[in-house]
């Protein structure tokens, strides 16, 4: 093996290693990675950087912009009214058609965000058997189109950079809808196995609080009992934090110092109780918002919170808000709450100041468990030309005649025009990580061919099925089900935009080294990707129902094991027949 394929090798399995270990976001591990295989003169400067431009990244870039009109009018709206039935098989089989519909055109993380409020807060069943399936229905109407999923145009702009024709708008509606079908039949079957829980409306128990010792405080030099502080009703104390000592269980003869933060489990409205203690501060009450309205938030997968701490956002300065509560997973977070690194899909409980909903940055950061209207309401004529620019442009760029990058454009001058959105909201939901990721992994993927890395791998591969040629076909089957797999392990450990990312070369050069059509080893990344059910955290509307239902990775693993293996089975069958080898 060259120096060059040993450099190139380990620099890609440290982004993978920072990837699954969560080291930072996947848009800087793969920028620099991306610099990493740049600066010793792989690729020249005008390829290395020409792929932030490639047609089919500008093309889901603008997809994605253009998706904020879609999400102002009052479809979704109108869908969260339409879903529930007093029988758990009806809302099921609705929610199914609609949201899956919905997500076959639409950007799936915000027709979860814009729907999971409704499914918490609906009367008729248990949010508890319905936020899962939720998610699995968006991710499964994504497979439908070729803008249903990021992941679908992500392999779509590989393709294109590697001088093949793109996907056809409708290429993946053949496989797409038999996973539907079989698959939608095993979501509506394993909601039955999780809790009948009632999920309250209204901000919940599923939170850490932080009070604090204060200077000169009567506390100091009492035990945790004398101080009365292990016994307020509704709040269970489960740790003390003294300086970046961690101490649980707290005993109660454990002595109180200046300075301690005091960590509590409980209901989250007690924080005024909590509060008034002789000597004990709540951080929401130093920032003058305890009286003020609690509001419980979820933090968006585009937040700029996300990989921060509190402090280190200056949190109350940027939002005329304070955090009083954490919720993540149902688990115990260590530690001081203005320590804790956010993470997307985290519950915060916020206790908000005047000027909150007017913040510039609210939209972007939060997405709200009860409806807020942050906006005016669109016009009947803006709705009408929303609804109709986006059909339009679907409909001319699906029948071939013009590009789909020439569609979104002419359809984002008009909802411009229209005053529909704005320039400066667009400034602001631009998808910039997605771009570094994808513009990254493509000039990853560039230098991976030309260094012969991908060959390497694909002769690796041929030789452990012992391939003999393009007439092998169980060696070519096992190569292209390895792949498949591959990806879907990828994408349940990772997210779904970098395993496509990542294996697309790979499923490539193993069909070029064999000699066979590409197709069906490019689709076996394409739905890989899309496959995670098992794990929370291989899919952002996975993580934000997560949260929101307060499920455990258990519950996942419990339901989404089935869907999985159902997706699977119909994916590995039908791809090879719509898409042959040969």
């Amino acid at each position: 093996m060259l120096l060059e394929q040993i450099y190139v090798f380990s620099i890609i399995i440290a982004m993978l290693v920072g990837l699954v270990l969560n080291l930072a976001r996947p848009a800087w591990l793969f920028s620099l990675a991306a610099l990493a295989l740049y600066f010793p003169g792989f690729v020249s400067a005008e390829r290395f950087f020409s792929h932030a431009v490639n047609p089919a990244v500008l093309t889901l870039i603008l997809l994605l912009v253009c998706s904020i009109a879609l999400e102002r009018t009052r479809a979704l709206a109108w869908i969260s009214r339409h879903l529930f039935n007093k029988s758990q098989f009806i809302t099921l089989a609705k929610m199914g058609g609609l949201v899956a519909a919905s997500s076959a055109f639409l950007n799936n993380t915000a027709i979860v965000a814009s729907l999971m409020g409704a499914v918490r807060n609906n009367s008729s069943q248990s949010a508890k058997r319905l936020l899962i399936p939720l998610s699995y229905f968006a991710i499964l109407g994504g497979t439908l189109t070729l803008i249903g999923t990021s992941t679908n145009l992500v392999v779509n702009s590989f393709l294109v950079d590697y001088g093949k024709p793109g996907f056809n708008f409708f290429d993946f509606l053949p496989v797409g809808l038999m996973i539907l079908l079989v698959s939608g039949v095993a979501v509506i079957i394993v909601s039955y196995w999780l809790p009948e829980d009632k999920i309250t409306g209204t901000v919940s128990r599923e939170y850490f609080l932080e009070a604090r010792i204060e200077t000169d405080s009567v506390l100091i030099g009492k035990s945790v009992y004398q101080a009365g502080l292990t016994t307020i009703t509704g709040l269970d104390l489960v740790e003390v934090v003294r300086g970046e000592q961690v101490i649980a269980p707290v005993e109660h003869d454990f002595e109180l110092q200046q300075g301690d933060l005091l960590i509590y489990c409980g209901d989250v409205k007690l924080a005024k109780q909590l509060a008034s203690v002789k000597g004990l501060s709540v951080f929401a009450e130093d920032s003058g918002l305890l009286d003020k309205h609690l509001k419980e938030v979820i933090v968006s997968p585009m937040s700029t919170l996300i990989g921060r701490t509190l402090k280190q956002s200056s949190f109350r300065a940027h939002f005329d808000a304070a955090v009083v509560a954490i919720g993540r997973n149902g688990g115990r977070l260590s530690g001081a709450l203005g320590e804790v690194e956010i993470r997307a899909g985290d519950k915060l409980v916020i206790a908000t100041g005047l000027d909150f909903y007017k913040r510039p940055n609210v939209e972007r950061n939060f997405i709200f468990l009860d409806k807020v209207q942050l906006h005016p309401p669109l016009k009947i004529s803006q709705e009408v030309i929303t609804f109709a620019g986006f059909f339009m442009a679907i409909t001319l760029a699906a029948i071939g005649l013009v590009n789909l990058l020439t569609a979104m454009m002419a359809y984002l001058i008009l909802i411009l025009a229209t005053k529909v959105i704005s320039a400066t909201e667009v400034r602001r939901r631009l998808p910039l990580e997605i771009w570094l990721v994808i513009a990254s992994a493509l000039a990853i993927a560039d230098v991976f061919n030309q260094v012969g890395v991908a060959t390497l791998i694909a002769k690796a591969v041929t030789g452990l099925f012992d391939i003999q040629g393009s007439n092998d076909l169980t060696g070519i089957y096992l190569s292209f089900i390895s792949i498949y797999l591959i990806t879907w392990i990828i994408t349940e450990m990772v997210t779904n935009n970098a395993a496509a990312a990542l294996m697309f070369p790979v499923a490539f050069g193993l069909a070029e080294s064999i000699g066979v059509n590409y197709m069906p080893f490019v689709m076996a990344v394409a739905y890989g990707a899309s496959a995670s059910f098992i794990s929370p955290y291989g899919y952002q509307t996975n993580l934000m129902v997560m949260n929101v239902g307060s499920y455990s990775f258990k519950d996942f693993a419990k339901v989404g094991w089935l869907v999985s293996l159902s997706f699977t089975i119909v994916a590995l069958v039908m791809i090879p027949i719509v898409f042959p080898f040969s």
